[in-house]
């Protein structure tokens, strides 16, 4: 029997993911002589390689993709790898139908960073989280089984949290618009000890900028108990101050975060290098500045003696 023949039966049981070490004490090889039998089918189009030692089979309807979508193949390469995870950030929006449009890249959040996975046009991305195995999380329905998929508040924590991985808070914020149909403010609660207080504040403050008051409130009373700083909403801007009112809102302060159009919901923090509508940029302001400036003296001409 050779490799051929073996992920037929392999697909003809339900499974579509193996490793290369399975492969070899299959076929009584060596795994030089698997890996090449694999390295062969993946030439191809049979197999795909998301992860060295792993492969997963490519059914006639994803040969254009290269690949299995990453849904289908993620969940068995975690248990390969013995990893906890989630789907997370946009991937999850857009399975509680948040999101505009299809995300490019598959999001899954680990305890640890690991390298980004490309197999053919499928690319997943992943995110480190500590506490990945807390997360409450949902399961959904596959055509190859199940996939783990943060809560739609869980969602909503990590999109503040890792906004640079989303598009920034732009686009965070109208995702969460949508978003907040799907959540409770009993979830926001529940779910906000998982996660830094600034994120909370953040959150909150995006969330009534997009007019989410119902869900908003009973997050607003839990971060009142527990804030004694405001925080910048961009989180590589100045650091976080002293709340004027104690026990009041902590994550909108004038000084702090700016909003120059609500409607367009453009964001940005107070400071001498911050941009946004109203604010050149920092080339514009140079070539202004340069403009305005007053004209040097030229220096009088020496005359010989």
């Amino acid at each position: 029997m050779d490799l051929a023949a073996y992920i037929d039966d392999i697909a003809a049981s339900g499974r579509l993911h193996f490793t290369t070490e399975e492969g070899a004490r299959a076929l009584g090889v060596s795994l030089v002589a698997a890996r090449a039998a694999v390295r062969r089918l993946r030439q191809k189009g049979r197999i795909a390689t998301p992860y060295r030692g792993s492969g997963v089979l490519v059914p006639p309807e994803y040969r254009r993709l290269g690949c299995l979508p990453a849904e289908q193949f993620v969940p068995q390469l975690m248990a390969h790898l013995g990893l906890d995870y989630y789907m997370g950030l946009l991937s999850a929006a857009e399975i509680h139908g948040a999101a505009h449009q299809r995300p490019q890249r598959f999001q899954v959040v680990l305890p640890s960073n690991r390298r980004a996975i490309r197999c053919g046009k499928v690319a997943v991305d992943f995110v480190a989280r500590r506490n990945v195995a807390r997360v409450p999380t949902i399961d959904r329905n596959t055509p190859r089984g199940t996939v783990r998929v943060a809560t739609a508040a869980a969602t909503a924590f990590d999109l503040v949290g890792y906004c640079r991985r989303c598009g920034g808070f732009h686009q965070v914020a109208t995702v969460l618009a949508e978003l907040a149909e799907s959540i409770t403010g009993g979830d926001l609660v529940a779910a906000a000890p998982l996660s830094p207080l600034p994120w909370a504040q953040r959150l909150g403050h995006l969330l009534e900028t997009v007019e989410a008051n119902a869900v908003v409130e009973p997050l607003a009373d839990w971060v009142a108990r527990r804030a004694r700083e405001y925080v910048p909403l961009d989180p590589r801007r100045r650091r976080p101050r002293p709340c004027a009112r104690p026990g009041g809102s902590c994550w909108s302060d004038c000084a702090w975060i700016r909003i120059d159009d609500p409607a367009g919901l453009h964001h940005r923090v107070a400071g001498p290098h911050s941009v946004g509508p109203g604010r050149p940029d920092g080339a514009q302001a140079k070539k202004e500045g340069r403009r305005d400036r007053p004209p040097r003296p030229r220096p009088e001409p020496r005359t010989g003696r």
